[in-house]
């Protein structure tokens, strides 16, 4: 079901407590998502360490409403077989664990690298300290993607994340409230996508990054919360 301006942020009133009064409905024409965030994210560049070892560019959007942490994480797959090819220009003779190659890998093993990005995201998250209470594939608009909950050790505080590529855009998307409060993940719920004129998009059928694109519907728009326990896909 899709939310309007008005009940969406009734949603973060009620679901939310440490949301303030007002909310940002923040887009990023640059990496093409939209997002509800509490207050105008920061925006920081960074260099993101790919799981064979090639350096890609990202960028990080960050906002905190009291002891809450919202974070999207955008990083850009669409030079990766460039920046691995020339990586393994640099591997000692033989090592063909960093050199790859071929039609399976390809030079720097950029081809697993982009294949694998959203399960090497989703291993990061299993590498915290925290007990996962639910991870299960999910959709944003038909985006596939994983939705993940955990209760982070020693805190008891709470984070609901989502991992999608998109464009050849890895998209790490993660709300954390503290102990006691409700599940933030009406946050990596509001995402959306965005095409070249910051419009948002809806496909018609499933997106599989790498494959032909579907053709695309109605606009995309924040949908309504889930509830680990009962985890229900996105439409």
């Amino acid at each position: 079901m899709r939310l309007s301006a008005v009940s969406a942020a009734l949603i973060l009133a009620i679901a939310a407590p440490s949301f303030a009064q007002e909310y940002v409905e923040f887009t990023s024409k640059d990496d093409r998502f939209g997002a509800t965030f509490p207050t105008d994210p920061k925006v920081e560049q960074i260099m993101f360490k790919s799981q064979f070892g090639s350096m890609l560019p990202a960028r990080v959007y960050t906002s905190d409403s009291g002891n809450s942490h919202f974070k999207v994480t955008v990083v850009d797959y669409g030079n990766i077989e460039a920046i691995s090819t020339e990586r393994s220009k640099s591997c000692p003779p033989g090592a063909e664990t960093c050199r790859g190659g071929g039609s399976s890998t390809g030079l720097g093993y950029w081809k697993a690298d982009l294949a694998g990005a959203e399960k090497f995201a989703t291993w990061q998250f299993m590498q915290r300290d925290a007990k996962i209470t639910y991870m299960g594939w999910n959709n944003i608009d038909l985006v596939e993607g994983t939705m993940i909950y955990m209760t982070n050790n020693p805190s008891g505080s709470r984070t609901s994340a989502g991992i999608y590529m998109h464009e050849n855009k890895l998209y790490i998307i993660e709300g954390t409230v503290p102990k006691g409060y409700p599940e933030p993940g009406f946050f990596q719920q509001s995402i959306r996508w965005l095409d070249e004129n910051g419009n948002g998009i809806r496909y018609q059928t499933l997106y599989h990054n790498g494959f032909p694109k579907p053709p695309t519907g109605r606009g995309g728009a924040p949908q309504q919360g889930q509830q680990p326990q009962q985890p229900q896909q996105q439409r």
